[in-house]
């Protein structure tokens, strides 16, 4: 299945709001829950490269699993609070399509919250030459779960941009073979200010102009506090899903 793509440059612009706003990204986004970290990892990987890092969400997870991880990420920004949190990572400045890796030095390569802002085709081409043979490259992402109505109109106040559903399935290429998935259900807990910092977070925010991202938090204060009747110290649970897709280089 071939799913939803954005054009390049609207791709490309979209993903420029992600080169600042670091410290805020990193305080109000998700991780990802450990049963999908596990399922990532090959057996025996002592390598991986994480590319489109960001912040280290979840380099960290995989630094933890005991890997040695190297950390790709086209933002300084983002870059900077990764090395703060994680200061044995090596960190370069680089693409999904140019990671400036070494060829064949990763077991796994992980893209998270990443597939969506690249082109695709050369990403994955580049994943095979930075992978070994046998390789794995896993994609992953957090969800607004949208199935339940409330969440439905939240993503639409923030303009939360859920690009792909359920039913998506990544084009990997012809170099790696039959494509698994996983996807997992959770939740977040968040103070009702972070679901409001968490809308700051998102591309439409940080591209807004300074009317529009009034508008935005006027709209999400009251629905969370007028229409849901949260308190405003309340903690908000919010649907997530998880999904994830693994394939070994062929």
């Amino acid at each position: 299945m071939s799913g939803p793509r954005l054009d390049d440059e609207r791709r490309r612009t979209l993903a420029r709001a992600y080169l600042s706003g670091a410290e805020r990204y990193d305080r109000v986004r998700p991780s990802y829950p450990a049963g999908i970290v596990d399922w990532l990892i090959p057996a025996g990987a002592v390598h991986a490269a994480d590319v489109g890092a960001g912040t280290g969400i979840l380099t960290d997870l995989l630094v933890e699993r005991g890997l040695q991880v190297s950390a790709v990420d086209p933002s300084q920004d983002m870059l900077g609070v990764l090395a703060r949190r994680l200061p044995e990572v090596p960190v370069t400045v680089g693409t999904a399509e140019e990671s400036c890796l070494p060829e064949s030095s990763a077991d796994l390569l992980t893209l998270a919250q990443t597939w969506h802002w690249i082109d695709q085709p050369a990403a994955a081409a580049e994943a095979a030459r930075v992978l070994r043979p046998g390789g794995r490259l896993a994609v992953v992402w957090n969800q607004l779960d949208v199935s339940h109505h409330w969440v439905h109109r939240l993503s639409r106040i923030m303009h939360a941009g859920d690009v792909f559903s359920p039913e998506y399935r990544p084009d990997f290429g012809p170099r790696f073979g039959r494509t698994e998935e996983l996807l997992v259900r959770w939740r977040q807990q968040l103070a009702v200010p972070d679901v409001v910092e968490l809308a700051r977070s998102r591309s439409y925010y940080r591209r807004a102009s300074d009317a529009l991202r009034t508008r935005v938090e006027a709209n999400l204060w009251w629905y969370l506090t007028e229409y849901l009747a949260f308190a405003p110290d309340a903690t908000v649970s919010i649907p997530y899903y998880t999904h994830a897709w693994r394939a070994s280089r062929t």
